[in-house]
């Protein structure tokens, strides 16, 4: 039987998982009247078809390279794109991995004709497409141009009426208080802290410093609302006077230096937690007496007032040893080639595993021996109300496994060289850092005297999406605490321990 995927996908917020349920149900419909089995889904939720950005999709389409299933069944063609030119050049992509696209509601046959007929109908989806946009933007543009309020979050300090934003005033009064505290000179936490005693809460919690920093932001609040070239004073009421916005606005560019200064690069930003409590390790920035700038990695749970246990570490520091852990692990040929090695037996050994493949084959035969009892029972003469349904149901069953079983074998498409194992740290060892960490970095869990960093083995992602960790590299018995300025890096143990997830 011919095996295939479906892609399923909504526009906006406005649909909802009852339109990929019912795009799903239609293409499993599709599928079984055309003995089709399904083998996997992707999906992309509130996502425009007018470009191929979307995770799912992209996914999908390197997925293709592995000729692990022969369709792509779809609700409609614009499911798939709306726009013509990457219709054809992803419909080029798939058709090289031996895969058409099927349109489980559009019925197009597989003729000269049907040639035509998708061609229109990819032409339809891409002018539909782009009327909507440009009726869309024109009426939301005479909507702005009236001082209507358009849609979307209110922000705190205002309410909508008959369309329009008008001033909230109690909340207007803290986003005043905010302000003019802020403009003469007080810290942000003690703003928190002055607000949270009046009993002034922000969904029902204390105000949180990035929400206060935001406000202080805002330039709503001073009556200018920007949207891309376009600037509007009729939308938002002024809540805060110029002068005081003025103030404001200078003071905060002022200390903008701190963590999202945007020539500063934090390598290892989205792959270190701290050991203690689990939270991410983000950036800090603190000044020196003398006007200079240093810049920590610290634990967010500690920042948010719990009592985590975890030190800042310098951001330079820790930058470092991870890099030459990195290349230390890595170092000779050797090394390479016995890692390679035990991550290729162990791939090996999984691959080899049939277990799941083993058992759905042994229920196979066991349900086609029913079958086939009940068969010959019904050729005998034997037969009832009851024999029939424990027939159906049989068959029911039987096609589900099947379904199964293809999944299961289409998993074992993916194959792994040694070779490829080697070549990969290679050529992420001559990286830079940044590089470096993003290839073979998969996690980095801190403690005060240690680090423990799991490693990956490739950059390529399974059909469920994750990615294949290979081995953790344990940094051990540090001499001094990290965030010592003086640290001197001491000698290090280094042991890795295997371990393969396919």
């Amino acid at each position: 039987m011919k095996t295939a995927v479906i892609y399923a996908r909504y526009s906006s917020e406005r649909q909802t998982e009852q339109s990929i349920e019912g795009q799903l149900h239609v293409c499993r419909d599709y599928a079984k009247r055309n003995d089709i089995i399904v083998v996997d889904t992707y999906i992309d939720r509130a996502m425009t078809g007018t470009n191929d950005n979307r995770s799912a999709f992209q996914r999908m389409l390197k997925d293709s390279n592995k000729h692990a299933w022969d369709y792509v069944l779809v609700y409609k063609l614009d499911r798939f794109s709306r726009n013509k030119y990457e219709m054809a050049m992803h419909r080029k992509t798939l058709r090289d991995n031996g895969i058409k696209i099927l349109s489980a509601m559009e019925n197009i046959p597989d003729s000269p004709e049907g040639i035509i007929l998708e061609s229109l109908l990819e032409g339809m989806a891409e002018y539909y497409s782009a009327e909507l946009s440009q009726k869309v933007k024109r009426g939301l543009r005479e909507s702005r141009s009236k001082g209507n309020f358009t849609g979307g979050f209110v922000l705190y300090g205002y309410k909508v009426t008959d369309k329009k934003l008008s001033i909230d005033e109690d909340k207007a009064n803290v986003i005043r208080f905010i302000y003019s505290q802020y403009a003469a000179g007080m810290y942000v936490k003690d703003i928190i802290a002055a607000l949270t005693e009046k009993g002034i809460l922000y969904n029902n919690k204390p105000f949180a410093r990035t929400t206060v920093y935001n406000i202080l932001k805002n330039e709503k609040y001073g009556g200018i609302f920007r949207h891309e070239d376009e600037v509007y004073t009729n939308i938002y009421p002024r809540i805060i006077s110029k002068e005081i916005f003025k103030i404001v606005r200078s003071k905060i560019l002022a200390n903008r230096y701190g963590k999202h200064a945007p020539d500063v690069i934090y390598i290892l930003k989205g792959k270190i937690f701290c050991g203690y409590c689990g939270k991410p390790i983000t950036s800090e920035t603190g000044t020196a007496k003398s006007g200079s700038v240093k810049r920590y990695y610290k634990c967010s749970g500690k920042k948010k007032g719990n009592p985590c246990q975890n030190l800042a570490v310098r951001k330079d520091v820790l930058e470092q040893i991870i890099v030459d852990a990195i290349h230390k692990a890595f170092f000779s040929s050797t090394t390479v080639f016995d890692i390679a090695e035990k991550v290729y037996a162990l791939y090996l050994e999984r691959l080899s595993d049939r277990s799941e493949i083993n058992i759905l084959l042994a229920e196979k035969h066991s349900l086609e021996k029913s079958i086939n009892n009940i068969l010959s029972a019904i050729e005998k003469g034997i037969t009832t109300a009851s024999t029939k349904k424990r027939l159906t149901d049989l068959e029911e069953h039987l096609e589900n496994l099947e379904c199964k079983l293809a999944t299961a074998k289409a998993k074992l498409q993916v194959e792994i060289k040694r070779d490829d194992i080697i070549r990969f740290i290679k050529t992420a060892l001559k990286k830079t850092p940044q590089q470096l960490i993003n290839l073979l970095v998969n996690k980095i869990v801190l403690f005060n005297d240690r680090i423990e960093i799991t490693c990956n083995y490739t950059d390529k992602e399974r059909p469920d999406g994750n990615r294949h960790r290979v081995f953790s590299i344990y940094y051990n018995h540090y001499s001094l605490s990290l965030n010592h300025d003086k640290f001197k890096r001491p000698f290090v143990n280094l042991e890795y321990d295997v371990s393969v997830f396919i």
